[in-house]
């Protein structure tokens, strides 16, 4: 999975990511915002947009984030 939308995201929820996705991989989820990995290609210009940064390249997770990952992969099942 190339980016990961994190808690931040839950009480923001603002959208500027799939305004600039050039390949709308982004959708709206029940509590949040999720990257479909299949679809995404890197570009990161959800990351630069986001106002509450919860967006994070997926190496770059912090810890008390990691379950994120999961929880876009199972969204997306």
């Amino acid at each position: 999975m190339p980016f990961v939308i994190t808690s931040n995201c839950i009480t923001e929820k603002a959208a500027d990511c799939v305004d600039v996705c050039p390949v709308n991989c982004i959708e709206e989820g029940p509590d949040q915002y999720y990257i479909n990995a299949d679809v995404c290609i890197d570009c990161g210009a959800c990351e630069v947009v986001c106002p509450v940064s919860a967006i994070y390249w997926d190496d770059e997770l912090p810890d008390d984030e990691k379950q994120y990952v999961e929880k876009a992969a199972n969204f997306f099942r």
